[in-house]
């Protein structure tokens, strides 16, 4: 047993590290700076790699932090303290917009719903607690991607198998789902329209962890038909700036009443 402690030790510093770069790393530059031998730096990657808290992107030969890491690092505020912040500025929230708002996280490449606060007349919706939706269509999903590194979201979403469609709107492959990041990243916050069910649309920003990472999204969603519904594949361009702002507001207040803080600027979504 005390021979496998200075492993999880040095295991823990290689998360360490890994968390506090913009980038994945390459194994020789891990060794080197914490000072561990090679060969003991790729045995750790290897298992760390195999439990989920880090990727290889073998392409660059580089490692950065695994949806596991994510995951874990989020899990201290998205069980009872976040929600319990979060309850009662949401009620607030849809009682004053009047449609239905939800806290969601990613639970690896979806989004998981932890919260549902609705209006005095809710419309139905698939949306739930406990409901997980494929986070590429949702804007709980996006909100929060956007503020991934590349290689996270790649890592995310590997293939053509990791964006079902429910809907013929919304991003059907990474070169896309970069597109409408970017997008929503010049816009301040994310818009879903039609993607996840017809007739509904929302709008969602993130919350943010005392590292200035992603943990949580707030969203309202409202109905909302396009002019022509039977042409799925048309965007109808609607993007609620009232509501968004109504929406950016709660999220920033959540962030603040758990200890967080935004992150600054950067091309992460690029």
């Amino acid at each position: 047993m005390s021979g496998d402690i200075p492993a999880l030790r040095r295991g823990l510093r290689i998360l360490d590290l890994l968390a506090q770069r913009p980038g994945p790393v390459p194994a020789a530059t891990i060794a080197r700076e914490l000072g561990i031998p090679r060969s003991s730096t790729y045995q750790l990657l290897n298992e760390l790699q195999q439990a989920g808290y880090v990727a290889y992107l073998a392409a660059e030969r580089r490692y950065g932090l695994g949806v596991g890491a994510f995951e874990l690092g989020s899990a201290y505020l998205r069980h009872d303290p976040l929600e319990r912040v979060a309850a009662p500025l949401l009620r607030t929230l849809v009682d004053a917009v009047g449609w239905t708002g939800h806290l969601g996280i990613l639970h690896g490449n979806e989004s998981l719903y932890l919260i549902e606060q609705r209006p005095a007349r809710p419309q139905t919706l698939v949306t739930d607690v406990g409901v997980r939706l494929p986070a590429h269509l949702t804007a709980t999903g996006r909100a929060m991607l956007r503020h991934l590194a590349p290689a996270h979201v790649r890592a995310l979403f590997p293939g053509p198998a990791a964006f079902p469609m429910r809907t013929r709107r919304g991003p059907r492959d990474l070169r896309a789902l970069r597109r409408t990041l970017r997008a929503e990243a010049a816009r301040g916050w994310a818009v879903e329209d039609g993607y996840v069910t017809a007739g509904f649309a929302t709008v969602a920003e993130a919350v943010f962890d005392h590292g200035g990472r992603p943990i949580a999204a707030l969203s309202i969603t409202r109905r909302h038909y396009c002019p022509d519904e039977s042409d799925e594949s048309v965007e109808c361009g609607e993007t609620w700036p009232e509501l968004a702002a109504a929406v950016r507001a709660t999220a920033a207040a959540l962030t603040v009443s758990i200890g967080g803080r935004p992150p600054p600027p950067t091309g992460l979504v690029g």
